[in-house]
């Protein structure tokens, strides 16, 4: 299957993050047309697209912007959800870089179609990089009259703030990105009420990733018929995949949904020389890993579903023979416990004692009977906290043990007469997959 770069298509042009290198190649024509178009109407064109949200959860983009209330007498927000900070995750850093005013005419076409008269771009902290671009680029379409009142004479009015975070990983938590923008301590809130109705200063609100809004200027630009050309019926368009870990050529791919693993792996130059697939993440570290047999598996969210896991981000990690399930799960869920912001019980002292245990058997002290605690402990989390962190936290040591058991078991130091059955305990764990990342 052939790459198809649409996001990233001119992306080795230098000038593409101001607004004259944008221009140059067919920049603002999208918000043009949807200026003169009814909102409702780009609502059922994103509807009709097919659109899913690339943020990790896969939700239907043109049915979350229809969950706005109209009329309400209320004011309307538009949220960007820039704070990619899922291990293993980095494409909508590389977007923000070298294409930021496709995130920022994406912004202003979404607020006009929700009705929204102020949008927030929420960048995660740790990337001023990033933050110089967008803010670099709202300013410049401002200064063009594309950002303020009347807007090329439509009498649309737009505000856009460029808000850079401090660096909690809850906050990509859409309803703890909220807190966060109000001036409080992030964290996740409880739901219902949606954000749709009641979200930013309790007003109706939509929240979208930044590749999800990028891909907005395109779809009005060259319309449904053309973005479905790509992809799947359930899965349509295409997709920023960033491939890392053991490969030659780790980067930014962008092609199709229902691409493989394999056609991936061949764009990525294959694996560095000696190296073996042992086991790849299709999404960040919070869905449950693959192996080599599922490398023809299509990058879809319903394959990836029936496979037991999430297409996430779509930012396959792949790992060789060299790397120790059993420690990579065990720095997957230190990551989790230090994120985690102690808001609910399972997730506060779940990801603690996980991790505790996991430690153990890093250095080759786990017993049999800590690996029936670990799957209580994960059965205990998945479903039952407050949001996703704490789904996530649970589904790393499941999803290695569905595959890769005999690697805990070898870091056990109890008698040989001692058995464990690994698919008896996965079931009895309820089979933990994961909660989405927003």
């Amino acid at each position: 299957m052939k790459l198809t770069p649409v996001i990233t298509e001119f992306w080795d042009d230098p000038k593409l993050y101001t607004l004259d290198g944008y221009r140059s190649h067919g920049g603002y024509q999208a918000l043009a047309k949807a200026l003169k178009t009814d909102p409702d109407s780009i609502i059922t064109t994103v509807k009709d697209s097919g659109l899913r949200g690339r943020g990790g959860a896969g939700f239907p983009t043109g049915l979350k912007w229809s969950f706005v209330p109209q009329n309400d007498g209320k004011p309307h927000y538009l949220v960007v959800n820039a704070d990619e900070s899922e291990p293993g995750a980095c494409k909508d850093i590389p977007i923000m870089m070298a294409n930021p005013h496709a995130l920022v005419e994406g912004v202003i076409i979404t607020s006009y179609a929700i009705r929204a008269n102020h949008a927030f771009i929420y960048i995660r902290g740790e990337v001023p990089q990033a933050i110089r671009k967008v803010a670099y680029a709202v300013a410049q379409a401002r200064e063009a009259g594309l950002i303020g009142k009347n807007i090329q004479g439509s009498g649309f009015d737009l505000e856009v703030t460029v808000h850079a975070g401090a660096g909690a990983y809850i906050c990509g938590e859409e309803t703890a990105l909220l807190d966060s923008l109000e001036g409080f301590r992030g964290q996740p809130r409880l739901k219902p009420p949606f954000p749709a109705v009641a979200g930013l200063y309790a007003s109706p609100t939509v929240i979208n990733n930044v590749e999800t809004i990028a891909n907005i200027p395109y779809i009005i630009d060259r319309g449904v018929d053309w973005f479905r050309q790509f992809g799947t019926e359930k899965s349509p368009g295409f997709k920023v995949f960033a491939v890392s870990g053991h490969v030659k050529r780790p980067g930014i791919y962008e092609a199709p949904l229902g691409i493989t693993m394999r056609e991936l792996l061949d764009y990525a130059g294959g694996l560095r020389d000696g190296s073996e697939v042992k086991f790849w993440i299709p999404g960040g570290s919070s869905v449950p890993m693959l192996t080599a047999e599922h490398l023809d598996l299509p990058l879809t969210y319903e394959s990836m579903a029936e496979a037991g896991t999430m297409l996430g981000t779509g930012t396959p990690m792949v790992f060789d023979q060299t790397v120790s399930v059993v420690k990579a799960v065990t720095r997957w869920l230190e990551f989790y416990k230090h994120e985690s912001c102690g808001k609910c019980t399972p997730c506060r002292e779940g990801t603690y004692w996980i991790t505790g245990v996991l430690e153990k058997f890093e250095h080759g002290h786990g017993t049999v009977g800590e690996m029936e605690t670990l799957h209580t402990l994960c059965g205990q989390i998945a479903g039952r906290s407050f949001c996703a962190l704490g789904d996530a936290a649970a589904t790393p040591y499941p999803g290695a043990m569905k595959y890769f058991a005999n690697e805990f078991t070898a870091a056990t130091h109890t008698s040989a007469d001692e058995q464990f059955d690994p698919i008896k305990s996965y079931v009895f764990a309820g089979a933990v997959t994961t909660g989405a990342s927003t």
